[in-house]
């Protein structure tokens, strides 16, 4: 069974969103590990609090970051696959079953990415986009499901704002690097890409719809894209940027995005 990691760091709001909307679309004995960060926001607490009794709270002594809270969570999870979750996202239904069929299709995928609104090579409706916030995310989610047979594509990397993780490509390469890697950005593409090194794919599933709203818990912190996070991946990825420039002008996802998009328009709007 895979196992959900929701890290946290206070945004209460886009947190108490998150929770709830996971709490709606998974089966009760789903196993699910929320972590906080030490979060100085009081409320956070009161959230954890109240989450479903099966769930694991979790409460960092002091405030580890992003990287190595995932890491924990990834330990925590012991030997099943992960799906580490951000918490300014917004579970649809379904989300989860899409994705594990998807990893049943394939023994070498090491990661799978769903599509949502802002998650650069996955997004939709535009490619590449960080596309508003959707107010009809089950409306999104619909779609993707009824838009025909998924195409899986495979991607030189995944985002990391929804990313399954497979344990058996976790315990041949590792976790997270947190020396490299800090407080954030860049980890989830060298792990990518020391898996593909290892013989492991990394795919989208089109079957699955996550919304993200990005830069809401740890991003506040000042960790942005580029700077010397860039440089560490380049230095020892030096193929990486050539990887993600080759698929984003492949595009091999554009006809199914147009396929999914006209589904949406017919679809009537949620109540």
């Amino acid at each position: 069974m895979t196992v959900i990691v929701v890290p946290v760091f206070n945004a209460v709001a886009e947190t108490e969103r998150c929770l709830a909307a996971l709490a709606e679309t998974v089966a009760g004995d789903q196993p699910v590990i929320v972590i906080d960060d030490a979060s100085t926001e009081p409320e956070v607490a009161e959230l954890m609090a109240a989450m479903p009794k099966p769930w694991v709270r979790v409460r960092n002594d002091s405030n580890l970051g992003f990287v190595a809270t995932a890491n924990f969570g990834l330990c925590l999870a012991s030997s099943e696959d992960v799906i580490l979750l951000n918490s300014d996202t917004r579970v649809t239904s379904g989300w989860l079953e899409a994705i594990e069929t998807c990893a049943r299709t394939d023994p070498t995928i090491a990661s799978i990415t769903p599509l949502s609104n802002n998650a650069e090579i996955a997004s939709i409706p535009d490619f590449c986009r960080a596309n508003p916030w959707p107010e009809d995310a089950e409306r999104w989610a619909r779609a993707c499901r009824e838009s025909g047979p998924p195409a899986y594509p495979e991607v030189p990397t995944a985002v990391g704002f929804c990313m399954f993780m497979r344990r058996r490509c976790l315990d041949k390469i590792g976790t997270f690097d947190e020396l490299a890697f800090g407080k954030g950005y860049g980890e989830e593409n060298d792990w990518c890409m020391r898996a593909i090194a290892a013989g492991w794919r990394h795919v989208i599933c089109d079957h699955a719809y996550v919304a993200h709203q990005g830069n809401a818990s740890f991003g506040p912190l000042g960790l942005a894209p580029g700077g010397e996070a860039m440089t560490r991946l380049l230095n020892r990825h030096p193929d990486y940027l050539d990887r993600v420039q080759s698929f984003i002008q492949t595009d091999p996802m554009a006809q199914r995005r147009e396929t999914i998009l006209n589904k949406y328009r017919d679809l009537n709007p949620e109540p």
